[in-house]
């Protein structure tokens, strides 16, 4: 190749046929849309499900209320948790070409099971006796119960690579050394929140109202139908794609430096080594394209000597290494550095998805409890979640085309408002919708009370757009914190690692999922001490003290603010840009 057509490649990429990636053939915001369509249909099919999944396990599986939220938060929670291992693959063995591929094709077959066991009556538990009500429904049980398991579990698989790919392998179409590379890269962060929200208005309004009243198996059925139809269109992308080269395990790098710099600070007597020097004489970065050896892409990089910051790690390579393969790079050293920086600020969004998780579980029970009627249209509880997202849909646009070139203007910064300015407001909202959530539970209950309908099932004469509230609060607060963690992580992560480090933020939601039924066991455990009733625990919802639930969450979430504030002021982005 001639040394005019070596300046057309995108170092460190490569097409879909595993040949270079060239400067306006491949990348750019056309392939960046082929991403976010297929986000729309992904987000379809997952969201339509969980949104009403609580009641499809309460009402016909038979499960108990508190052990139905239980399930659905883990499904969740597993779900996004699942995203780590999509962002591992994806930068160390495939690319998010591949993975995103794969983990579709996984998601689909969960469907299927799911589909075959809602249209199968002998698959599902039997029919509650509704004219004796004294004799308990039957809950799912033996391999009926693994059948659901299974197709849950793929799904959550399949969801879980999904989220750890597509959203790193729409942002590498993108050239972050130039600002209008990096402004676009912001554009579509802000844009994958807005078609997420696209996917999950179809799911949560049309979808919910299929399954609400023509049957679950139509409702698994639009499901599966969306994530096999996203597959061509993802694939209709493929020629305009640049794909990152996996440049080999992320967790390697991390073990390795933290052992070298442990095992290296007991080794002082040995004398410093030549690893610094060696970095001056040698290129730092590594990567085969064709067995061409190419520097990567990430030019923030070019570190000579280790910082200050994390003395310990500079051990790493200021000594001999007692093992070969204990050898560290300054760049290695600095990239642990990144990830160990950015974690206080993924732990603090934790308590943030924990309320979340509410609007997929207590939420939409509460809407059952309630007058769902909209004139003569009924309304489906698990619809609910289409006011954040219409406000999400409205907001993200303006956020993108007024907002931020406004606050450019008066910051005089490239970003306008930081990544964590923007998950900052996204907690002060989540608190906000906590006070929110108790207060009309609150309102909820006196109704029950005084209308003498606290023991019975039918609906309160009471509109289900009070919980609307809390639903809209939460979504305001999930567009500024989910679009400012994933270009947080994206940005601040060395090259090697960013799919990894993006899936953290949907590692958040799974840890806010897992914690919500935490601390649903541990307050249930707590409240039932010495015969008392336990808060989250009775024959219907009316029973629960559910607003002192909510009372705790607002209290954590603001004690979980506080901690944020304390990490974000001292932290210091990584790259020296005006504005990052």
């Amino acid at each position: 190749m001639e040394e005019g057509q070596q300046l057309e490649r995108w170092e460190g990429y490569v097409d879909w046929k595993n040949k270079p990636a060239l400067r306006g053939h491949h990348g750019g915001m056309l392939a960046a849309s082929f991403v976010l369509v297929v986000e729309v249909l992904e987000n379809l099919a997952y969201l339509a499900n969980a949104s009403n999944l609580v009641l499809y396990l309460s009402m016909f599986m038979h499960l108990s209320p508190s052990f139905s939220a239980n399930m659905v938060t883990n499904f969740m929670g597993t779900a996004f948790l699942l995203a780590l291992l999509g962002g591992f693959l994806s930068d160390a063995f495939f690319t998010t070409y591949h993975i995103y591929l794969m983990s579709a094709v996984i998601e689909f077959l969960g469907l299927i099971i799911l589909t075959v066991q809602a249209r199968t009556p002998s698959l599902m538990p039997p029919t509650c006796d509704t004219t004796n009500p004294n004799i308990p429904c039957q809950q799912v049980s033996d391999g009926k119960e693994a059948m659901l398991f299974l197709g849950l579990y793929l799904v959550a698989l399949g969801v879980g690579g999904i989220k750890g790919s597509l959203p790193s392998h729409g942002a590498e179409q993108f050239d972050e050394a130039t600002p209008q590379g990096r402004n676009q890269r912001s554009t579509f962060f802000n844009y994958f929140v807005f078609c997420l929200s696209c996917g999950a208005l179809i799911a949560v309004t049309f979808v919910v109202w299929i399954e609400d009243n023509k049957g679950w198996v139509w409702g698994f059925g639009v499901s599966t139908i969306a994530i096999f139809l996203s597959i061509p269109v993802f694939l209709s992308g493929s020629t305009t794609y640049r794909n990152k080269i996996p440049a080999g395990s992320p967790l390697t790098t991390i073990f390795k430096v933290l052992t070298a710099a442990m095992c290296n600070g007991q080794c002082l007597t040995k004398g410093p080594s030549n690893a610094i020097a060696n970095m001056v004489t040698s290129p730092p970065y590594k990567t085969q394209d064709d067995g061409l050896k190419e520097k990567f892409d990430d030019q923030k990089f070019k570190t000579q000597t280790p910082t200050q910051t994390f003395k310990f790690l500079n051990r790493a390579v200021e000594n001999n290494p007692i093992h070969p393969s204990l050898e560290c790079t300054v760049e290695d050293v600095e990239a642990v550095k990144i990830v160990i920086r950015v974690l206080p600020i993924f732990a603090c969004t934790i308590m943030l998805n924990c309320c979340l998780a509410q609007l997929s579980t207590f939420s939409v029970q509460q809407a059952a409890t309630m007058n769902t009627k909209l004139g003569s249209l009924k309304i489906p509880p698990a619809s609910l979640p289409v006011f954040p997202v219409l406000f999400i849909m409205f907001l993200a646009p303006i956020y993108d085309h007024v907002i931020i070139p406004f606050a450019r203007r008066i910051t005089k910064t490239e970003m306008g408002i930081s990544h964590l300015q923007r998950i900052g407001i996204g907690l002060v909202l989540s608190i906000v919708a906590m006070v929110t959530a108790a207060l009309v539970e609150i309102k909820r209950k006196r109704v029950a009370t005084h209308s003498g309908l606290i023991d019975s099932g039918e609906p309160l004469p009471l509109t289900l757009f009070w919980i609307a509230l809390q639903y809209l609060f939460l979504g305001s607060a999930d567009l500024f914190t989910l679009a400012g963690l994933l270009e947080f992580f994206f940005t601040e992560a060395p090259s090697s690692m960013r799919s990894l480090a993006t899936a953290l933020s949907w590692a958040s939601l799974a840890m806010g999922y897992y914690l919500s039924s935490v601390l649903v066991s541990i307050v249930n455990s707590v409240t039932g001490i010495s015969h008392h009733k336990p808060w989250l625990q009775g024959t219907n919802l009316n029973h629960y003290h559910l607003e002192r639930f909510y009372w705790m969450l607002c209290v954590l979430s603001g004690l979980n603010f506080l901690h944020y504030l304390f990490w974000a002021n001292s932290y210091k982005y990584r790259s020296t840009k005006p504005g990052y």
